[in-house]
């Protein structure tokens, strides 16, 4: 179930001077950021900064007013996401998203949710026929590999007990793996993830931190982030990007970010405080409100 060998060398995502504005409101102001191969980048700021609509430039959902949204896939070379219709993306570039308010399929089962998410191979493997009724052997062999691929996300996410549950009806944590689970399904080479530890108690948190460790590391993908946990942006991230007021203020490690005097400024406001830098330091381990 490995995806496509990613090399290490240079950035997955690069997003160059992107801008978005809504008539006169001007959302994100000339933003430029990468995120590497295999690793986690997580995008914070405060409430307001602008983080959500970068995803929203990224997946599709808006058109960007300015910039280029350039994707190097593995096996595709280069992809300008800007260029591409929304359904696209997923499919043709392999961007992947979860959402900050669960979007299950809430009636239908935990199994028929990770199948569902493998309809676009289902369809291409019944020549977007009746192929898939008439038992065709390509179409039964893409089936077979949609179910095992399912199997293997059950099982990665601890939900393989509870595969014939309505979705709908999992306890609110095994909701949010899911999630990640369905997205994976389709095999991408970028996973969006957007506040995932959002309602979890620390020992989920724990959980998805593995979890998406996992994901990096073995099925070798980058993975964008946004979270308000920062015990989960700090301890998982490789690099870090700070958004405030749709302008980027800073870039880093998480230890380079933790006492950066802008990223102080935006979270705290101004203040003589020298003890600030140490105040905040802590307060970065902790959920953001």
């Amino acid at each position: 179930m490995n995806a496509l060998s990613h090399d290490h060398g240079g950035p997955l995502i690069s997003v160059d001077h992107l801008t978005m504005r809504f008539g006169g409101l001007v959302a994100i102001d000339d933003v430029s950021f990468s995120g590497d191969n295999c690793e986690i980048t997580a995008i914070i700021g405060p409430n307001g900064a602008g983080k959500t609509t970068v995803f929203n430039c990224l997946t599709g959902f808006y058109k960007p007013t300015v910039g280029r949204l350039t994707l190097n896939h593995p096996a595709k070379g280069a992809l300008l996401l800007e260029r591409m219709e929304g359904y696209q993306i997923p499919q043709r570039a392999g961007v992947a998203r979860t959402f900050q308010n669960i979007r299950l399929f809430p009636a239908m089962s935990v199994l028929e949710n990770l199948i569902l998410a493998q309809h676009n191979d289902l369809m291409r493997a019944s020549g977007f026929s009746v192929a898939g009724l008439l038992g065709m052997r390509r179409y039964r062999d893409a089936e077979n590999k949609a179910v095992e691929r399912a199997k293997y996300w059950l099982d990665r996410t601890r939900l393989t007990t509870r595969a014939d549950w309505d979705a709908g009806n999992l306890p609110y944590g095994d909701q949010r793996r899911l999630e990640i689970a369905r997205a994976m399904c389709i095999r991408p080479v970028l996973l969006c993830l957007d506040e995932p530890a959002a309602g979890l108690n620390p020992k989920e948190s724990a959980e998805l931190n593995q979890l998406l460790r996992y994901i990096r590391d073995e099925h070798q993908i980058g993975l964008l982030l946004i979270e308000h946990d920062m015990s989960v942006v700090m301890e998982i991230s490789d690099r870090i990007i700070v958004l405030d007021y749709g302008r980027k203020i800073a870039a880093g490690t998480p230890d380079e970010i933790k006492n950066n005097p802008d990223v102080i400024r935006a979270y705290l406001g101004e203040t003589e405080d020298e003890a600030l830098p140490e105040v905040v330091a802590q307060d970065l381990e902790h959920p953001v409100s």
